[in-house]
C-alpha cells in the first residue's frame, strides 16, 4: 500500500496549442450575431403581440358602441343591423391594409 502512495501522479501536458482550440474572434462574432438576432426577434414579437392586443381592445370597444346604439334605436334597428356593412372590403384592420 505504501508503494501506491509514493508513486507520483502524472500531470497532463498540453499537446495542442491553446489558440487552435479556442473559438477566437470568429466564434465571438458568431455569438454576437446570434444574440443580436434573438434580441431583434423578441422585440418584433413583443411589438406584434402588443398590436394584436390593442386591435382586440378596439374591436371590443366598437362592438360595445354598436350594441349600445342598437339598444338605443330599439327593435326597428334590428333589420338595419343585419344588413351588409357599408364597406365590405374592410377586414377589421384599423390601418386599412
Amino acid at each position: 500500500m505504501r508503494a501506491l502512495s509514493e508513486t507520483p501522479m502524472p500531470t497532463p501536458s498540453m499537446t495542442v496549442a491553446p489558440e487552435a482550440v479556442t473559438p477566437g474572434f470568429v466564434g465571438f462574432a458568431a455569438i454576437v450575431v446570434v444574440v443580436l438576432a434573438v434580441i431583434l426577434l423578441i422585440w418584433d414579437m413583443n411589438r406584434r403581440i402588443r398590436r394584436v392586443r390593442y386591435r382586440e381592445e378596439v374591436r371590443e370597444e366598437l362592438d360595445a358602441e354598436q350594441a349600445a346604439q342598437a339598444a338605443q334605436a330599439g327593435p326597428d334597428a334590428d333589420d338595419a343591423s343585419t344588413a351588409a356593412p357599408e364597406d365590405a372590403s374592410d377586414d377589421g384592420r384599423p390601418d386599412g391594409r
